[in-house]
């Protein structure tokens, strides 16, 4: 019987969260929320829908393996040339393209926890050695991840905001952890929920591109845009990097209706001010709600809070609230990590919580 290396085998599948359908299916319930995986409430924009829509009389053809439209669109938008974009299949397979492409097996990366589980995973496999860096505060340790570098270093990922505690990183800081990065390591500043940050001290990652730094931005059209069933992400970094990338990378590995929709959310500004103003109402009452129930939360950048309950509580909270027809994600024996939803959804969170929680 023919077997995978143990550092296949020893590997965890990721978990996504469970589908609507899937609650209902089994439980035999309606009107069920899911409130998982981060995703918009709001919806993608109308003008994405229908260019999506307009995209599908030409199926029959590969995509457009350069992404051109799209590139042009955030080159202007982003203020950089053209070939130091990098688009992907999500974040997600940018991120296992800078893997593929930079890391020998043995070499180490640097990462915190709790952070993005798919960092870990992805070097893991490319049998890579993940060097874990406990988040100081509910966020990372950038001190402690400086200290943490060796020879060995050839990647550091950082979540800014932070998954899953919605926490982030100052411009201070990073600029004193950047000046301890040695210019061989590249440093891969994930920023999928980038727009919804409102902190003022919040880091400006493009500044170290424009420094010429070995670094890589990650963005997503999964999240405000509401694009995550399209899965398309993309990255920033200089052209040298991505041209490294690109020859690991998948020909046609943008599809056509996710690179249309893409370029139109694009466009829609007024699309992403209103999904910014929804998330932030969600976030003051579910704040408040929480405040009463008096339960621990994570003030949060991001479109989801991070909340901590009775030692090891979660998983029997997370299954509690399924049968509520609340959807959320345990990210702890502990924790719970809730996406910032729609005022009725929020509110039937918070009714459900009312009743699960122990007294």
């Amino acid at each position: 019987m023919i077997k995978a290396p143990e550092h296949i085998r020893s590997i965890k599948p990721y978990s996504p969260g469970k589908p609507v359908e899937e609650l209902e299916r089994e439980l035999g319930i309606t009107g069920s929320v899911k409130l998982a995986s981060n995703e918009n409430p709001v919806g993608p924009s109308p003008r994405a829908v229908k260019a999506m829509r307009e995209s599908a009389g030409s199926l029959n053809r590969y995509p457009d393996g350069g992404c051109y439209y799209l590139r042009e669109a955030l080159s202007a938008k982003l203020r950089v040339r053209p070939g130091e974009l990098i688009f992907g299949n999500g974040s997600n397979e940018i991120i296992e393209l800078a893997v593929r492409t930079f890391l020998n097996p043995g070499d180490e990366v640097i990462s915190a926890h709790p952070s993005f589980v798919v960092y870990s995973t992805i070097v893991q496999a490319a049998g890579g050695g993940n060097i874990i860096i406990p988040l100081r505060d509910m966020r990372h340790d950038l001190e402690a991840m400086a200290s943490a570098i060796t020879d060995r270093t050839k990647i550091i990922f950082i979540a800014n905001p932070n998954n899953p505690t919605g926490t982030i990183n100052t411009q201070a800081e990073m600029d004193s952890f950047m000046k301890k990065v040695p210019r061989n390591v590249l440093v891969v500043i994930d920023e999928a929920y980038y727009e919804y940050v409102t902190a003022a001290d919040y880091a400006d990652s493009m500044k170290y591109l424009r420094q010429g730094r070995a670094l890589l931005v990650l963005r997503t059209f999964s999240k405000i845009y509401g694009l995550a069933g399209l899965r398309i992400g993309y990255g920033i970094s200089r052209a040298e990097i991505t041209a490294e990338m690109n020859k690991v990378r998948q020909p046609f590995n943008v599809n056509s209706p996710a690179q249309k929709a893409a370029a139109a959310a694009l466009a829609d500004t007024g699309h992403i001010e209103k999904t910014k103003r929804i998330n932030e109402r969600g976030k003051k009452y579910l704040y408040k709600e929480l405040s009463k129930l008096k339960i621990d939360y994570v003030p949060t950048e991001a479109n989801f809070i991070y909340m901590i309950f009775r030692k090891n509580t979660a998983g029997r909270l997370y299954n509690a609230l399924l049968k509520e027809g609340v959807i959320v994600r345990p990210v702890g024996p502990s924790e719970i990590r809730v996406t910032i939803g729609l005022p009725g959804e929020n509110k039937k969170f918070i009714e459900a919580l009312r009743k699960v929680i122990p007294a």
